[in-house]
């Protein structure tokens, strides 16, 4: 891939290269996916990656069971599971039992199938790293 200079922005500093792609973002209800070669750094971040690596191994988990394997604190558990959420990654389903709420999480389709492509990638690398 050939690396072309930045071109100026005409109010004042560089601009991004044509060939510099930012990951999507997500947009509620919509799972972004990453360009072709590049991980998906929704995933990437290791909180995020836990959340998406427990609920691929089990159908579904509680909040509490969540935060517990993670061992994390519930804000910053909400603010990762929201963004997963909002990336349509995972879903959220809110209920009771008696009086008490329960949340619980699940991967979506499209979660599993961006986990599925993360973990490709990153035993690519490891691959690459291996052979060099």
């Amino acid at each position: 891939m050939a690396r072309h200079a930045a071109a100026p922005d005409p109010r004042g500093g560089a601009r991004k290269r044509e060939d510099e792609k930012e990951p999507l973002r997500g947009v509620r209800g919509r799972a972004t996916e990453a360009t072709p070669g590049t991980l998906d750094r929704l995933i990437h971040e290791r909180m995020r990656l836990g959340i998406v690596s427990a609920l691929a191994a089990n159908e579904s988990l509680t909040f509490n069971e969540l935060k517990g394997l993670l061992q994390t604190t519930d804000g910053n558990l909400s603010v990762h599971a929201r963004k997963l959420e909002d990336a349509g990654y995972i879903s959220c389903t809110k209920s009771f039992e008696g009086r008490m709420p329960k949340t619980a999480y699940a991967l979506t389709v499209p979660g599993r199938k961006a986990f599925e492509r993360y973990l490709d990638h990153m035993e690519a690398l490891i691959r690459a790293a291996r052979d060099a």
